[in-house]
């Protein structure tokens, strides 16, 4: 855009309509006729300004026109068809786009060379440091695990903090910018902000040192008494009533709210959390938390459901708060839970209690931590055939609010995995020594600081050897879905043979993507050898995520002859047909214990507190109205028809392969 300085003529113009300038040979347009929308406007260092030609319409139908009224600029620069309106102290080193709106602002200012929140170092995990992560605007949350939980190899983490601080200093600058079609209204301090297109920041406290990464796709709402100090809040995301943020990464479409209050804390994609307080945590994609009597403290989470009072301690007032702690993904707990750090516990577990032993449950996924007088009480894989873990599953992509086609976290959704498979190859061997060692008619048996009960003990086998069968099971029928029917054995293991180079071996999860432990370190060392860059990184992981399903099913072909005794490149179709009808038998028998876990929720003692003025039938009435009634619950309608729908689909492969 071509900017001239002002004529005399102009500048009386602006003189009569209360306009000051140091040096009004520093003040410049692109349009002249838009000085006529300039009023009371105080000038100095270099001002540059567009044209001013639209009008703003306000909630209510009020209109505005586009122009500079009762400010004052310092080394400014506004786009076409901005309106600034009322700033109180000044607007000083921005560079505002387009279409941008700010009104009734206290002050607006970059103050010297500023980062903008990248590089800030954020002591995640430890609040005595050993974990700090730096971030950046493009972190994502498999980057972050890295940088936190990959202390064992030091050169890694220096590589990595040199990469991080090279970016960081790529976007020093001494002019702040905001974007196009912004709006800032009624806000105090904003000092040092990069602020996207698109970015509705509304009754702002103070906002300092950070970026707000908004764009049209995935706006940014930053709102009423909001605080927030060295921070990133990604693209998406909303941030209102009277948060406070100091040290804070707020990732893709997370809702902060109602008086949240967080330090040295990391929030990836999705993360709901209101009311309660962080410090120090590492929360994955799906960290949910509602209640004001909530702390999370010193912990790594993801797809995780904080129930009122949840709390965990990090210290034990002996060399402060140094103490962390993990609750793997599908983790929850429960109202006035209570987690004595360091603990871990196992992918899709229930903590119900207060618990202040230091167990670790990660080999037992699935299972519920009872606390009953001051002992932990562990029931392994009882959560397979909850209700609730399977509805937890279904709604986590329906409730993925992300619309920026740049997704920086790769999240995967499966509740069955070779992360969580492994696991429970893992916990049948455990579970069967504790019998062995105890003796298979003991009454308790115990485990790191658990107790586990011999009933539940039997159980967790069945539930562990059930999932076995339906994962096992679903990956070799969608493997064979191209079968023809008739296909001879050599036909079927051609077929089955694996095309993927990676997935054998030990899988983890890594802040949301399931992946093998052994492509994971050969990205490591590639950064650490210097030959991959930040950007390589993130899209290595891009593609180890999008390889899942090819990469699993490697994993599996070397599973079967250690669950089913027979390897996949030895099968026959009978083989296969005996595989699928374990599988059925795993589905059906999971899917009718889901069934009449729902019947639960529709018994007479969930109608209490139901027709609060009658007797039963009436009460029956009342629950009926409100809740509606078993036989068309959607949820009960849904696992009704997924074992009509899984039978079929088996019976069908039985059907091609007796074809012959």
């Amino acid at each position: 855009m071509s900017y001239k300085p002002l004529t005399p003529e102009q500048i009386e113009l602006l003189v009569q309509r209360g306009c000051r300038a140091d040096d009004w040979s520093t003040v410049c347009t692109s349009h002249p006729e838009s000085l006529n929308y300039v009023r009371n406007v105080r000038f100095s260092g270099t001002v540059k300004f567009g044209r001013f030609e639209d009008v703003f319409t306000l909630p209510g139908g009020v209109k505005k026109h586009s122009g500079l009224r009762n400010a004052t600029l310092h080394n400014v620069t506004v786009g076409d068809n901005s309106l600034i309106e009322n700033v109180t102290n000044y607007v000083a080193n921005y560079t505002i786009g387009a279409h941008t709106y700010i009104e009734n602002v206290d002050l607006l200012v970059c103050e010297g060379p500023c980062r903008f929140g990248n590089g800030v170092e954020v002591s995640v995990l430890s609040e005595t440091g050993g974990r700090e992560v730096k971030i950046y605007d493009r972190l994502s949350a498999q980057i972050a695990y890295v940088l936190a939980m990959y202390r064992h190899r030091p050169a890694l983490i220096e590589r990595l903090n040199i990469l991080i601080d090279e970016y960081a200093a790529r976007k020093e600058s001494s002019q702040g910018r905001i974007g196009d079609y912004v709006s800032i209204r009624n806000t105090r301090h904003i000092n040092g902000v990069f602020i996207g297109d698109y970015a509705v920041i509304s009754g702002t406290n103070r906002l300092r040192n950070g970026s707000i990464i908004s764009n049209e796709a995935a706006p940014v709402v930053i709102a009423h008494g909001v605080i927030a100090d060295d921070f990133i809040i990604c693209s998406g995301s909303h941030v209102s009533d009277n948060t406070s943020l100091e040290r804070c990464f707020v990732g893709q479409s997370c809702r902060l709210g109602h008086g949240y209050s967080a330090s040295d804390s990391l929030f990836f994609s999705n993360c709901q959390e209101e009311n309660g307080e962080a410090c120090a945590i590492f929360a994955g994609p799906f960290t949910v938390t509602h209640h004001k009597s909530t702390l999370l403290i010193a912990g790594m989470f993801s797809f995780m459901n904080a129930g009122s009072g949840s709390n965990q301690s990090n210290h034990m007032y002996k060399l402060g708060p140094m103490h962390q702690g993990i609750l793997e993904r599908g983790a929850k707990t429960s109202s006035d839970s209570y987690i004595l750090w360091p603990s871990r516990v196992g992918a899709f577990s229930l903590v119900m209690g207060r618990h202040v032993t230091h167990s670790d449950t990660s080999a037992l996924p699935f299972s519920y931590l009872i606390e009953q007088q001051n002992t932990t009480y562990l029931v392994p894989g009882v959560n397979l055939r909850s209700v609730g873990t399977v509805r937890d599953a279904q709604k986590w992509p329906k409730r993925d609010a992300r619309k920026d086609p740049d997704r920086l976290d790769c999240i995967n959704y499966n509740l069955l995995s070779p992360y969580t498979i492994q696991k429970m190859f893992k916990g049948i061997q455990l579970l069967k020594n504790l019998q062995y060692s105890s003796g298979e008619l003991s009454d308790v048996y115990s485990y790191h600081s658990t107790k586990i009960r011999n009933k539940s003990l039997r159980n967790g086998i069945h539930y562990y050897q059930t999932a076995i069968a339906k994962f096992l099971g679903n990956s070799i029928i969608k493997r064979l879905e191209n079968m023809p029917a008739g296909a001879s054995d050599e036909e079927i293991r051609s077929l089955l043979k694996p095309t993927c180079p990676i997935g054998k071996g030990q899988w983890v999860d890594v802040a949301g993507l399931i992946a093998p432990r052994d492509s994971l370190a050969e990205f490591m060392d590639r950064v650490e050898q210097g030959s991959m860059d930040l950007k390589g990184l993130f899209d290595s992981f891009q593609e180890l995520h999008r390889l899942y399903y090819d990469a699993e099913w490697t994993w599996a072909y070397d599973k079967f002859e250690e669950f089913f005794g027979f390897p996949l490149d030895q099968i026959t179709s009978e083989q296969v047909i005996d595989i699928v009808k374990r599988w059925k038998e795993a589905v059906i028998g999971l899917d009718q214990e889901l069934y009449e876990d729902a019947r639960k929720e529709f018994n007479l003692a969930s109608m209490t507190s139901f027709g609060a003025d009658g007797d039963r039938e009436i009460k029956e009435r009342d629950f009926s109205e409100v809740r509606g009634d078993f036989e068309s619950n959607s949820f009960v309608n849904a696992v009704l028809d997924h074992i009509h729908q899984k039978e079929a689909l088996g019976n069908e492969l039985i059907n091609r392969l007796e074809r012959k």
